[in-house]
């Protein structure tokens, strides 16, 4: 196993740089996850620590080696694409066993690791199978095989999960993180589904055009995110924004909006007068008791069975509220809604920085 440190990486095609600087230290056996929209660099830095895009500036350190100028194979780490890449003529045992045989390993030993693999992977009952007979989640499957017989210091995955549907999406996360836990070893996870991460994540890496936006516990972010875009991106349904300016009078700190409607919000170092905009996620909605909440106009409203979601307006805002209980207003009709102030985010107007 090795832990991974990234110094003032760059990446430049020509004058267009799409990494911009990326320090980031992964611990030994950490389940470490990339995210971020398309286009942010996630991948792009994937491959740069696998060695497949060349390094423009800065280190790269797997372990104690500095390895900006080693071949991919020269890295000790393996890597799932979201392409599976199989070789279609083999079976799951010789797609196990190329890269041990590749490396001429005794005919025991490859066996050995194979059906180790296998064991740890459910796979024995598809050995003889060739990839056309497997389920996508079972190719998936065979593809983590044949990078496990490598016993690699790094895994790295690049959206592993993007190709199957979302039952076998959620199955194939446990199994992710179950075998994180049984191999310990460094895992570097690449996705743009912030469910993926923040269920399968010991640490989160939000990235946006080209830098880090924040790291930290999935916990952390979603509930100390550290500025708008890291506060909408995660979390689903996103937290809604809506926007005013901070009052401070006798009472506790209060937003008022555009359309004059007032709510309380949590303790804040805003001034009185600055433009602000207050974070709600959907599920810290609750029906206001008596004459304390503010007006929400109902819209659409979609029961899920377990849950019912209702979009309106607050203030001329789109707003996402989601219930635990099965509560059917009709839409045109009026609700009075309130927020715990200790839930709220509350972030500058100007800069979208959490204050």
């Amino acid at each position: 196993m090795a832990g991974l440190q990234i110094k003032k990486l760059v990446k430049s095609y020509g004058a267009m740089s799409v990494l911009h600087g990326i320090d980031l230290d992964v611990r030994d056996g950490e389940f470490l996850v990339l995210i971020g929209p398309s286009g942010c660099g996630k991948s792009t830095l994937l491959r740069m620590i696998a060695g497949l895009d060349d390094i423009s500036s800065g280190e790269l350190w797997i372990g104690d080696r500095l390895s900006n100028s080693l071949a991919p194979q020269q890295r000790n780490i393996s890597m799932v694409f979201q392409s599976y890449a199989l070789f279609p003529h083999m079976t799951t045992r010789k797609n196990i066993g190329f890269g041990p045989k590749i490396r001429r390993e005794a005919a025991p030993t490859i066996d050995a690791k194979v059906n180790k693999a296998a064991e740890t992977l459910n796979l024995h009952d598809y050995l003889d199978r060739l990839p056309r007979q497997l389920s996508g989640g079972q190719r998936q499957r065979v593809a983590m095989g044949r990078t496990i017989v490598r016993q690699p210091d790094l895994f790295l995955f690049d959206e592993p999960l993007s190709n199957l549907d979302a039952k076998l999406r959620v199955q194939m996360r446990t199994e992710l993180k179950a075998l994180h836990q049984q191999l310990k070893t460094t895992m570097v996870y690449v996705t743009h589904d912030q469910i993926e991460a923040m269920t399968m994540a010991d640490r989160i890496v939000v990235m946006n055009g080209g830098r880090i936006e924040q790291s930290g516990s999935p916990l952390e972010l979603y509930d100390r995110p550290v500025n708008k875009f890291v506060a909408g991106f995660l979390g689903s349904p996103a937290m809604n924004f809506i926007p005013g300016t901070l009052e401070r009078g006798d009472g506790a700190p209060r937003l008022r909006t555009a359309e004059d409607i007032t709510m309380p919000v949590g303790e804040t170092t805003a001034l009185s007068g600055q433009e602000i905009e207050i974070g709600i996620r959907p599920e810290h909605f609750r029906l206001a008791e008596g004459p304390e909440g503010f007006p929400y106009r109902v819209a659409v409203v979609e029961p899920t069975g377990s849950e019912t979601h209702i979009f309106g307006t607050v203030a001329g805002i789109g707003v996402r509220c989601v219930f635990r209980d099965r509560i059917a207003p009709e839409p045109g009709s009026q609700l009075m809604l309130s927020v715990d102030p200790a839930r709220m985010h509350v972030f500058d107007g100007a800069t979208g920085n959490r204050i």
